[in-house]
């Protein structure tokens, strides 16, 4: 009896501790998937309106103004009859089965009936299927007359709200199923489909095109220029020691915090006197030096070791050879950063295109420009606006996919010593 005892407390020991440790999994598991379901909303949140965007962009300017909105593109359906393109409507038939249907005779003289019980729910049927049964009931203060309606073969004694005109529709795939609606409130059959002709129709708005290769070009030569005067100045200051370095350095670094907007109306005097303005030109040079590009690049050399340096040095190596077949391969998640940083900062600048090219030089637009035009042109045709946008969302998009690795590992790296 004394035997058992310890064996039993040790048995129900385990079997507690086997509980505690399931519902510490359980509780793991349940905040876990409380933690992704929270990112996944947000994620959702995040993505929903560049899929509304790229959708709607697909879409005619009558679906896109369409109550209650939709993200899908949709068209109305049509067929080829006897060389004619008639639309579709999805209507009922006698049976109550909602076909697709063709209409071929309209104004027919109907009345809207309902039952005597339930008037809230009406039904549209020529008056030829309805017979007058002489009898009334009162609603409201109006006599409405009962009918005798034999419609999809049933006989039902109706009561009509009032007269109305309905069209005669008929079932294209079987001419013998017909079905009666009004017309003007008759719901087109749609289906899904991609107007990829707003995009072609965007391109054509203005030298839209044109705008999109003058932004390639410079964003090109921006995003090129600065990387090379980056990291051939953040070498500099990072390896080689002359007079001043560190002085020059902090008051290069230093314009940083003056604001673009205090450096506006000096940079266009001195691009004016160069006779730049309205020009490319005057969209590229004053781009292609960075002090943030400068300072990243030689916070980044600062990190190689100067064993290897030492080591091509002994070899024989010049400081051309070792920036660019050392320092550069070892640095390609910083450059890789800087260029993305570039590209963005190129490809959507607007306030600076917007001093310097007038409103009349098509030739010198830039994307930016040319939207803020799409949107006044196109204000009654949203679907261009959003094939505008998405055109100038996607690069930058494909852009950052393609470095992301990059760029995620110069913040992954940037915390390790």
């Amino acid at each position: 009896m004394t035997a058992e005892a310890p064996q039993r407390t040790s048995d129900e020991a385990v079997k507690e501790a086997r509980r505690l440790s399931r519902k510490a999994r359980r509780r793991k598991y349940l905040g876990w998937a409380g933690i992704y379901l929270i990112l996944i909303v947000f994620a959702f949140a995040m993505v929903f309106p560049f899929v509304y965007m790229f959708f709607t962009s697909l879409k005619d300017s009558s679906d896109v103004f369409t109550y209650p909105p939709r993200v899908l593109p949709y068209e109305p359906r049509t067929i080829d009859v006897e060389g004619e393109q008639l639309p579709l409507f999805a209507i009922e038939d006698e049976g109550g089965e909602t076909r697709s249907m063709v209409l071929v005779e309209s104004g027919i003289k109907a009345g809207v009936f309902a039952r005597e019980g339930d008037l809230e729910n009406t039904i549209a049927v020529p008056l030829e299927f309805a017979v007058d049964t002489g009898r009334t009931i009162t609603v409201e203060g109006e006599e409405l007359g009962i009918y005798t309606v034999t419609f999809g073969g049933e006989t039902e004694d109706l009561v009509l709200i009032r007269n109305t005109a309905v069209g005669l529709f008929v079932d294209p795939d079987d001419p013998e199923v017909v079905g009666y609606a009004v017309v003007r409130t008759a719901i087109p059959a749609e289906q899904i489909t991609a107007r990829w002709s707003n995009y072609d129709e965007v391109l054509g708005i203005r030298d839209f095109d044109k705008a999109i290769t003058n932004t390639v070009l410079i964003t090109v030569l921006v995003m090129g220029g600065s990387l090379f005067t980056s990291i051939m100045g953040g070498y500099a200051f990072a390896r080689m020691r002359f007079p001043g370095r560190d002085q020059l350095f902090v008051t290069y670094l230093g314009s940083i915090m003056i604001p673009f907007v205090v450096l506006i109306i000096p940079l266009f005097q001195i691009v004016v006197a160069l006779n730049w303005n309205n020009t490319l030109a005057s969209l590229v040079w004053p781009f292609i030096y960075t002090a943030y590009g400068t300072f990243l690049m030689r916070q980044f050399f600062v990190s190689i070791p100067v064993d290897l340096e030492e080591a091509a040095f002994i070899d024989g190596a010049s400081r051309w050879r070792i920036l660019w077949t050392i320092f550069v391969p070892l640095s390609w998640p910083a450059i890789a950063t800087l260029a993305v940083f570039m590209f963005l900062y190129a490809w959507n600048s607007f306030i600076w295109p917007l001093v310097v090219i007038d409103a009349g030089n098509t030739e010198s637009f830039v994307l930016t420009l040319a939207l803020s035009i799409l949107g006044g042109q196109g204000a009654d045709q949203p679907q261009l606006v959003f094939a505008g946008v998405a055109m100038a969302v996607i690069i930058p998009l494909v852009v950052f996919a393609m470095a992301q690795r990059y760029f995620v590992e110069n913040v992954a790296s940037s915390g390790i010593k």
